[in-house]
């Protein structure tokens, strides 16, 4: 018999030590209710933790990073274009104490909250123009100014210097961008969440789509302006090659002709020598250079078909028929 009641009291003990003490898991965090009142500050340590039994209760809630995602919807921008935008948003509890007070519940705090990040989405994208929600940077001009830093030193009128003064009448440049209007949805709506025991950590725009009764418009008219951009680059490029044949011919014509003056002053040096030779030949043995001479005549004029008519007493032909 006392064995019995020493292993009832062991039992009952046991019992009452777990409806005293209740655990934290590291992904979670909890707060005490007594008699269905809120009891002290959120527990949000992981690990064992102590209760009155009987009249007090744990509830948990996660403190992981959680997902919202909203509906699509219809909104106007600042240059007056309808368009469909689908937002996202990650979030967490930040204070399970006013979390419970405010919504309780994760499905009441999904409720809550899209409103609150439709409206600031809503605020956000119809007080700028559609091309601050499409591009996220104005990367195509950064790129430029790269290229120019990079080629500080090439020759003066790239056709990339150019570029940025022609693409400024046809590519607006954004002020913020995708990400920034992002952080400002964020912003607002965050604000309005920190009541309810939320901490908001980003919103992004996940989709931006047209109506389709003017999708297709769109389209056309964004490809005949990429198109126009093409057109005008390859128009720049054909003017910048045509200015390095330009250059190329200029100084392939100066090389010529410093080429053809050089071959002209050997020439010259050439026959001066030449003539300075005959000239001292014609000192030693006049009528040998005057045979050498006729016969270079001859070879020059009849060549191997040579053909003139002369009369035979000329005297063009005084060597050929025993003449002095």
């Amino acid at each position: 018999m006392r064995t019995v009641l020493y292993f009832l009291g062991f039992l009952a003990l046991l019992v009452l030590l777990n409806m005293s003490t209740f655990t934290v898991p590291e992904h979670q965090q909890a707060i005490i209710l007594e008699l269905g009142k809120v009891y002290g500050d959120p527990v949000t340590k992981a690990g064992l933790h102590w209760k009155k039994p009987l009249i007090q209760d744990v509830k948990y809630f996660d403190k992981r990073i959680l997902q919202w995602d909203g509906s699509r919807g219809e909104i106007p921008t600042e240059d007056k274009k309808f368009i469909w935008v689908d937002t996202t948003a990650r979030w967490r509890i930040s204070n399970a104490l006013h979390f419970y007070r405010a919504v309780r519940y994760i499905e009441n705090a999904l409720f809550r909250m899209g409103p609150i990040i439709d409206g600031a989405t809503k605020d956000t994208v119809s007080s700028f123009s559609l091309i601050e929600s499409v591009r996220n940077s104005n990367a195509i001009f950064e790129d430029i100014k790269d290229h120019r830093k990079g080629n500080a030193h090439s020759v003066e009128g790239d056709v990339m210097d150019t570029l940025p003064d022609e693409f400024s009448r046809d590519v607006r440049e954004v002020s913020y961008g995708r990400e920034k209007l992002s952080e400002m949805i964020a912003d607002r709506a965050r604000a309005k969440l920190v009541d309810l025991g939320i901490e908001l950590i980003d919103v992004q725009l996940r989709s931006i789509g047209y109506q389709e009764s003017v999708e297709s418009k769109v389209f056309q008219s964004m490809i005949a302006e990429r198109q126009q951009i093409a057109t005008k680059i390859r128009s720049i490029g054909k003017g910048e090659e045509a200015k390095i044949y330009g250059q190329l011919d200029l100084q392939l014509k100066k090389i010529e002709s410093q080429a053809f003056r050089q071959a002209q002053n050997i020439r010259g040096e050439a026959d001066a020598q030449a003539t300075q030779i005959y000239a001292d030949a014609f000192g030693q043995d006049p009528e040998f250079y005057s045979f050498q001479k006729n016969l270079d005549v001859y070879r020059q004029t009849l060549g191997e078909k040579g053909r003139l008519v002369l009369s035979t007493d000329n005297h063009f032909f005084k060597l050929l028929h025993g003449g002095s």
